[in-house]
């Protein structure tokens, strides 16, 4: 008997039956870093991303084949979309012949911004986030992005006889995805409800506007993320999400935080 035949004989001991009686939610790879490709703004960006991949396992089922995870992978050829998302996604369920499943994928991408006066230009990344989910037959797709802000306090702008402390914030926005949403629109919708925006590369002119916009829209916390909130639900392509922001705070050793959730 040769080699090959002898590999052919090899026993599937993934495919045999189980007799604990207990089905599994979840079981895959998890935080295995494999390339990315991603259209932002009209373009395609390479990046990396951190992959989480399961599928649910039946009772009488003893073992997933977790090579074909990495398989699936080897086949994401094309940018990668919401549409293309779940198409691929129903794909991966086929593969492993499983019902339900789950795709999780963590990476950075960058939006070429100009500075507000000077027009300089220059990168500036956010972390992103694509969530496919199916369960009970339906899958929804979901879009996460987390988005650097400043903000400035109006209660220190009110007592202070000149000045307000400020900080630098974070807005996470995961959403629901019923028609497609761009990335640099997910940004958008924190960006323009903070004090101000963020730059990399900044002027003196800049600096000036900046500081000036910020100290002009002062935000609480309970602010930013009831503004943000107010701008998702005027959106007819986002369904269910969470909008999250985090204060740096930056004359205390803790960060104030807000939360709204549909």
């Amino acid at each position: 008997m040769n080699h090959l035949t002898e590999a052919l004989h090899i026993p599937d001991t993934q495919s045999e039956r189980d007799g604990r009686h207990l089905a599994i939610q979840r079981v895959g790879v998890k935080d295995l870093r494999y390339p990315l490709q991603l259209r932002v703004a009209g373009q395609v960006q390479q990046t990396a991303a951190a992959w989480d991949l399961d599928v649910a396992l039946p009772a009488e089922q003893k073992g997933t084949h977790m090579s074909r995870f990495i398989a699936w992978l080897e086949a994401l050829d094309v940018p990668l979309d919401a549409a293309t998302l779940r198409e691929r996604h129903a794909q991966m369920l086929e593969r492993l012949g499983a019902s339900e499943g789950r795709v999780e994928a963590r990476f950075s991408f960058f939006l070429r911004k100009r500075a507000p006066v000077s027009g300089l230009a220059s990168l500036l990344d956010y972390q992103g986030r694509w969530i496919s989910e199916t369960l009970g037959g339906v899958t929804s797709v979901h879009a996460e992005v987390g988005v650097p802000v400043k903000s400035l306090c109006p209660c220190s702008k009110e007592i202070s006889d000149y000045g307000a402390h400020n900080q630098r914030s974070l807005v996470t926005l995961r959403v629901e995805l019923l028609q497609p949403v761009e990335w640099h629109e997910l940004v958008r919708f924190a960006e323009d409800q903070a004090s101000s925006e963020l730059w990399p590369m900044l002027k003196r002119v800049d600096e000036k506007w900046v500081t000036e916009r910020a100290y002009e829209n002062p935000k609480f916390v309970e602010d930013l993320v009831r503004d943000v909130a107010l701008a998702l639900n005027r959106d007819p392509r986002i369904g269910r999400y969470r909008a999250e922001v985090e204060n740096f705070e930056s004359i205390h050793n803790h960060s104030a935080y807000a939360c709204i959730e549909r």
